[in-house]
């Protein structure tokens, strides 16, 4: 609740001081400019979905890394589609990957799991011994 009355703090004082300076048909030809732009992101983010499957199929990204660019593309579409200037930066900004990878760790709270060491190094592995009963002699 408290992110988004921050937001709508932010987005109303931002806008209202925006518009007072460019004017209303500025103010409203960006609104509708980028309103048609996150439409655009919107309705291409599935060829953007298949280029990000590749990678992942081929290995050039991780899991963690197709799911953050994903995840945060889409947003940045939604918010340019929702008028308001600090909306629309936002936006802006959550097509660039190494700042949706900052809001997700810092906003978020989104914490990136640990690299092992060593191929064999297993922290949350159980080590077990198997003994056959089946063994001849007894």
């Amino acid at each position: 609740m408290i992110y988004f009355l921050v937001y709508f703090f932010l987005e109303v004082v931002i806008t209202v001081d925006i518009a007072s300076r460019i004017g209303g048909l500025a103010t409203f030809a960006e609104i509708i400019f980028l309103a048609f732009v996150g439409f655009f992101l919107f309705t291409s983010f599935r060829y953007t979905l298949a280029q990000s499957m590749t990678a992942l199929m081929s290995g050039t990204i991780t899991v963690d890394q197709f799911q953050k660019m994903n995840m945060m593309s889409l947003l940045g579409a939604i918010l340019l589609i929702i008028p308001g200037f600090f909306s629309d930066m936002m936006g802006i900004l959550l097509q660039f990957g190494f700042f949706g990878t900052f809001i997700a760790k810092k906003i978020l709270h989104l914490k990136e799991k640990k690299r092992r060491k060593h191929e064999g190094d297993y922290d949350d592995a159980i080590d077990v011994e198997v003994i056959d009963d089946n063994t001849p002699g007894r």
